[in-house]
Order: structure tokens, then C-alpha cells, then sequence
């Protein structure tokens, strides 16, 4: 069981198979600085751990959640902190099984929200084709109001024509069988 910061580092860089000096060279510190993080006789701050675990090719979280300087974050699923805190996986298995679960995370969201687009842009489709709908409706009721009034126009008693040859109509007497010969009996 490790007690600081420095054993969890120094158990990371024995598993990667790195020297303190490959290490300390990859984050960009000293050979004794590492070693006396290492060794418990000094505190790294957040800078210095996030060179390092980039030197470990490690999460940098693992190392301030190990250092104290964060916690594992209460709104994870579950699946982070079972992988930080599985002991029988190396810290470069934890990150890249995290890096994973994180490409799957993001390429839900990305394809979720591309759904959303879709559908979004499906609506405003429909959208356009209602109120074309609507415009070919007023349209089409605008031709019928038309095609009435064009056709009650034809259709009207015009006025009496009295050319030769026209039929009699209703005001001429012959035509009216309303006489006293023809009353109904």
C-alpha cells in the first residue's frame, strides 16, 4: 500500500520501465528533484504533476486524486473511478481503457447531437412544406372563388334579347300558361 504521492509515482515509472532519469527528462524536471518526490521529501504542486504524468503517459487526474490535490468526482458514472481504482490494471491500461470510454462518451454526444440536428432540420422541412401546402390550399381556394364567379357570370339570365328567333321567355304572354283555359282543375 502506497503511503504519498512519490511511492504512486515511483510504482507508475517501475511499471512503464523508465529510469528516474528518462522520467525526469520526459517531464522536464531534475534527476534529484524526481527522486526526492519520489522519496517523499517533496511536494510536487499541479504543474509539476501534470509533467509528470504526461512523462508517465498517465492521467493527470489519477495523479492529483492520488496527491490530494482533487477528488474523484462525485457526478461520475462509475466507470472512472473503478478504473482508477482497479489495482490489477497499469496506469497506462487505466488511461488508455479511460481514453476509450471518453471517445465513446464524446461520439454519443456528437451522434446525439447530430439526431438533434436532424430531426431539427426535419421539422423545419415540414415546416416549409406546411405552409407550402397552406399557400397551394389559399391558392387553390382563390381559383374556385374565381371559377364561381366566372361561371355564375356565364350562367346569369342575360337580358331579354329580342333578335328574331329567340325563344320566349317568361314575360312574353304566349308563354304564360297561367291562363283561364289552362287553370288546374
Amino acid at each position: 500500500m502506497r503511503n504519498s504521492i512519490g511511492d504512486y509515482i515511483r510504482e507508475q515509472r517501475e511499471q512503464a520501465r523508465i529510469s528516474v532519469r528518462q522520467l525526469a527528462q520526459a517531464a522536464g524536471v531534475s534527476n534529484p528533484y524526481l527522486s526526492q518526490i519520489e522519496r517523499g521529501l517533496r511536494k510536487p504542486s499541479a504543474d509539476i504533476l501534470q509533467q509528470i504524468a504526461k512523462g508517465l503517459r498517465i492521467s493527470a487526474e489519477a495523479l492529483y486524486v492520488q496527491a490530494g490535490i482533487l477528488e474523484d468526482r462525485p457526478a461520475d458514472s462509475g466507470v472512472r473511478s473503478a478504473l482508477l481504482a482497479d489495482s490489477e490494471l497499469s496506469e497506462r491500461q487505466k488511461q488508455v481503457l479511460l481514453e476509450i470510454y471518453e471517445s465513446f462518451r464524446r461520439e454519443n454526444a456528437a451522434a446525439a447531437e447530430a439526431a438533434a440536428a436532424q430531426a431539427a432540420a426535419a421539422a423545419q422541412v415540414a415546416d416549409a412544406e406546411a405552409a407550402d401546402a397552406e399557400a397551394a390550399d389559399a391558392e387553390a381556394a382563390e381559383d374556385a372563388r374565381a371559377s364561381r364567379t366566372a361561371w355564375s357570370a356565364a350562367t346569369a339570365d342575360p337580358q331579354q334579347d329580342d333578335s328574331p328567333g329567340h325563344a320566349a321567355g317568361p314575360s312574353d304572354p304566349a308563354a304564360d300558361i297561367s291562363g283561364p283555359n289552362n287553370a288546374p282543375r
